[in-house]
């Protein structure tokens, strides 16, 4: 009996691999660069362009009737309610002699408690004197109603205590009426009677004085009261400086801008699903990376050390071409012009033992079209991939970018090394590119990554088995027949396949 040994499970794929977002925001670090300038302009900008209005400030010193140390604040946001109404406003106007509505002037002002008593009022205008008029005006409209709501809160509540001490002499009236009646008491329950009256009148006398000192307290603390509220800080217009005002508003504009080209970077990363690091772009094309090429910007160091890689990548690459029984090609993917200018390396590079050629499979022909250098090889069209001296080394050149005929490939080479510039195309057209290839039956030698992140410490091989010769000699033929077989690598992404039910899995 024959079992069969259940195929490992493929691990979940996280949501968002962190490591990944982090590269790939890190490598547009130009387009969030650039919205974090025009934030940080866009700011400056502002203080330059919008400069605020002339303002002035007062402050007014505010006493409550009802101040208690554990106030929460409510006394004086009920000031800064009061500000904003149309009697205020419209006093305020009648001072400045403004035929401006009460409605309108409430914008041109605004109040702010600063403590449980003071209250600062800022005021704006055409010019630093009439903000500063107006400042003066609302205060000194604000500390007339604040005075007269104070006084007739007093005036009120000594009316009040008047009324009923007026109350309690009337009834203390008629208490001593009722004492002075000559009618002797005849019994025991009479007697307790007067004493009752007695007991009233002096809880009415003692009742009636305490009104009348209450009333008298009420208005006598109505002074202090008004003393106590004054402005305690002149209007002065508030001066402004340009390059403070430019520098704030700049930083503000840098650190939003720079929030917001981070966001859109990183939802743009999640959205595109492109991948950037080795191990992603290996196991998404089911091919290792063999090597990596910078990319071509910078001083004159490194583009001395672009040199020197592309010159150890095409001696790697000349040796395999040689080892080859097979046409070796280059498909690029994002990288036409460094691909091109490595299969031109290569020929020249393998010009020294035999004849090389490149033939130009990429749409637009733009290595066919050149005009060869005396010492420079030979380069040919794909229509004319099967003509020529058997002789001659061909190196293919193509593409796998969206809209390749897949069909010429083939005539390209049997073999293809994929130029792949990092973060250019999407995890479901890698796939495409493993599956075309696979029906093609081209074989992938493995991936030059073009541009790679220079922090990515991943790794991009994919060996499960031991590797293959050196060359990877070796006919299609002998390959199919199972001589010479190459190196067994893990499958891509792509390819794997979970079973359906335990059955299948058994």
């Amino acid at each position: 009996m024959t079992t069969r040994t259940p195929p490992e499970p493929v691990p979940a794929a996280p949501l968002v691999d962190l490591h990944t977002l982090v590269v790939t925001v890190r490598r547009r670090r130009r387009l969030w660069g650039s919205v974090a300038l025009l934030g940080l302009v866009g700011g400056a900008g502002t203080a330059v362009l919008l400069p605020p209005e002339p303002t002035a400030v007062t402050k007014v010193l505010v006493a409550h009737q009802e101040d208690q140390p554990t106030d929460p604040g409510t006394l004086i946001r009920t000031d800064v309610a009061l500000l904003h109404t149309t009697r205020i406003a419209g006093r305020a106007l009648a001072a400045l002699g403004s035929p401006e509505k009460p409605e309108d002037f409430m914008k041109e002002y605004e109040g702010s408690g600063l403590t449980n008593n003071v209250l600062q009022i800022e005021a704006t205008g055409d010019g630093d004197a009439q903000a500063v008029a107006r400042a003066r005006a609302v205060a000194d409209a604000f500390v007339a109603d604040h005075v007269r709501r104070l006084r007739e809160a007093a005036d009120a509540e000594a009316r009040t205590l008047l009324d009923q001490r007026d109350r309690l002499r009337d009834e203390l009236a008629e208490v001593n009426r009722a004492i002075g009646d000559d009618t002797p008491p005849s019994a025991a329950d009479a007697s307790a009677d007067r004493e009752s009256l007695f007991a009233r009148r002096a809880e009415l006398t003692s009742q009636i004085t305490e009104f009348g000192q209450r009333a008298a307290q009420a208005r006598v603390g109505t002074p202090r009261l008004v003393a106590g509220t004054q402005i305690v800080d002149a209007p002065r217009a508030v001066r402004h400086s340009l390059p403070a005002t430019a520098a704030t508003n700049a930083g503000i504009g840098l650190a939003l801008g720079l929030a917001l080209g981070l966001a859109v970077a990183a939802v743009g990363t999640v959205v595109a699903d492109r991948p950037v690091l080795r191990r992603d772009v290996a196991a998404h094309l089911g091919a290792s990376v063999i090597a990596e090429l910078p990319r071509s910007a910078g001083g004159l160091w490194r583009r001395r050390r672009i040199r020197a890689a592309r010159a150890r990548l095409t001696v790697s690459l000349a040796r395999t071409v040689r080892a080859s029984a097979e046409p070796v090609s280059l498909l690029e993917l994002g990288c036409a012009r460094a691909t091109g200018a490595l299969a031109l390396d290569l020929a020249a590079a393998l010009s020294a033992e035999r004849p090389a050629v490149v033939v130009d499979g990429l749409p637009d022909a733009r290595l066919a079209g050149r005009r060869p250098g005396p010492d420079g090889p030979a380069v040919v069209g794909a229509e004319d991939a099967t003509a020529g001296a058997r002789r001659e080394t061909r190196i293919g050149v193509g593409s796998v970018a969206p809209g390749t005929s897949w069909t010429d490939l083939p005539y390209l080479g049997t073999r293809t090394v994929l130029v792949v510039r990092a973060g250019h195309g999407s995890a479901a057209w890698l796939h495409t590119v493993a599956r075309q290839l696979a029906e093609q039956d081209i074989e992938v030698i493995g991936v030059v990554l073009i541009d790679p992140d220079p922090r990515d410490r991943t790794d991009g091989t994919l060996r499960d088995g031991p590797p293959s010769p050196p060359g990877g000699g070796g006919s299609r033929a002998s390959r199919r027949h199972g001589v010479g077989r190459p190196r067994i690598e893990r499958l891509p992404k792509w390819a794997a396949r979970v079973p359906d039910s335990e059955q299948e899995a058994r």
